[in-house]
């Protein structure tokens, strides 16, 4: 009986299976200077405990994507492991804040299934927590991925495809406790735009540029312990679909929030994801750019000096962005777009 963990093949996945995934991870801040070096994010709250402090907080919080992708990377090895392409996200929601030397864990529940008609492959959608120490929920999301067959003349299941609100309710939205905007300086944020100066259908050349290299994107995969094997062998991708390593399709999200800063730079937390697709692999050697668009503009209950912006945030590789690449006239992507994110994020209102 072999004692190795092959992952799990489509066949395996059942409608409502709990899948308790290794491994706990304290996080260091160790794991905050390496997110940053990785990926030069300029977000004050993660980045200064003393301003983290005079909003509320107890210090500085850890970045929100690197608490998803340490959740998101807990997964992989009983999810995707066999996976061809991850599909999509949907309704992740930031509970909690993670700060240096909580543990976090992670668990997922099945939720929809539907083989693809070559039969060689199917869809697992998958519900996922994480935890902190203290049992309760940092962020939850849901998310699809194309894995493979063991077998491809193994019976399908029944289909079920889950059906997935469009955007988080902003009555839905977790402000921190104690979330205190009184002393908010845009000085040390980095800029002087609120709330109020976003309107929805405004659209943002974040300028700026990433070019991805090979050590980097294996590296944020590992800080995550994401081991998806077409992130690091090159020996067997050498003969795959596209005969090198693809870049972890979160590692684009965070260039792209990275690159974000020049344009939101008061965007100092996510709220919430409501929706991602990763229309092309990224690969070393590319180069980066975004561009953001204002699809929202939500005032919260109660908070006359707060507000949620739902951006949409696309990163696009080797071309800049002054001219919005986005979709054609029947809506298939532009060949350069690698990432179309629809996001929720939390932005202090002039009062």
């Amino acid at each position: 009986m072999t004692k190795t963990n092959a992952g799990h093949f489509f066949e395996d996945f059942t409608l409502g299976q709990i899948l308790t995934h290794a491994t706990p991870r304290t996080v260091t801040a160790g794991d905050q200077a390496l997110y940053l070096a990785l990926t030069g994010t300029r977000f004050a709250l993660a980045s200064s405990s003393p301003f983290a402090v005079s909003l509320g907080y107890p210090r500085a919080p850890l970045d929100d994507l690197l608490a998803f992708h340490l959740v998101f990377g807990k997964t992989v090895s009983d999810i995707s492991l066999n996976a061809i392409a991850n599909l999509g996200y949907a309704s992740c929601i930031f509970k909690a804040p993670l700060y240096e030397g909580d543990t976090v864990t992670a668990e997922s529940r099945v939720i929809g299934l539907k083989e693809n008609s070559n039969r060689k492959t199917g869809v697992v959608y998958v519900e996922s927590i994480g935890r902190n120490q203290h049992n309760e929920t940092v962020l939850g999301y849901v998310r699809w991925v194309m894995v493979r067959k063991r077998d491809p003349a193994s019976p399908a299941p029944d289909p079920l495809v889950p059906e997935l609100p469009e955007a988080v309710p902003a009555e839905h939205l977790v402000v921190a406790p104690g979330l205190d905007l009184s002393r908010y300086s845009t000085d040390m944020a980095g800029a002087p735009h609120l709330w109020d100066d976003y309107e929805p259908g405004e659209r943002i050349d974040h300028v700026d540029a990433m070019t991805i290299e090979e050590a980097e994107h294996q590296m944020a995969a590992r800080l995550y312990q994401n081991a998806a094997k077409v992130h690091f062998n090159l020996h067997a991708e050498k003969d795959g679909r596209f005969g090198r390593r693809i870049v972890y399709g979160g590692h684009v999200i965070s260039l792209a929030r990275a690159l974000s800063f020049n344009g939101l730079a008061n965007a100092f937390a996510i709220a919430a994801i409501n929706g991602g697709a990763h229309t092309a692999p990224a690969f070393a050697g590319d180069t980066v750019y975004a561009w953001s668009e204002v699809l929202d503009r939500h005032e919260l209950p109660g908070r006359g000096d707060l507000g949620a912006l739902r951006l949409r945030t696309v990163a696009v590789k080797d071309r800049p962005c002054a001219d919005f690449p986005y979709r054609d006239a029947e809506g298939a992507y532009d060949p350069a777009v690698l990432l179309d994110l629809d996001y929720t994020v939390f932005m202090p209102r002039r009062v």
